[in-house]
């Protein structure tokens, strides 16, 4: 559950429900790359004051419940998740990029 965050100037309590489709609403998110995806958001939690509260992954679409501070907007946070899970499942997971674009992975 969400907790209030505590900083020097500021108490907040910021929720995000942010629900990410796939390209073209594709079917791509298996088990491994459900458990990839949990790996780099862990990742991003640590780097980042971002709390993953909750990851719900069906096979074309993802659900974050997420708590920040108010350091970041919510732009700021969705350009970070999926730029960093994006390029980490690419590489982690070529077959996913092919099933996108259609095209082998240029290496």
């Amino acid at each position: 559950m969400s907790k209030y965050i505590h900083k020097s100037h500021n108490v907040s309590v910021l929720l995000y429900h942010f629900i990410c489709p796939a390209k073209y609403r594709k079917v791509i998110f298996d088990h491994e790359v459900e458990e990839t995806l949990k790996v780099i958001c862990l990742e991003i939690a640590k780097r980042y004051e971002i709390s993953f509260l909750e990851i719900g992954i069906d096979k074309d679409h993802v659900h974050f419940l997420i708590q920040s501070v108010p350091k970041y907007s919510i732009t700021q946070i969705i350009r970070i998740i999926k730029s960093i899970t994006t390029k980490k499942i690419f590489v982690k997971h070529p077959q996913v990029k092919e099933q996108l674009w259609g095209w082998g992975v240029l290496v």
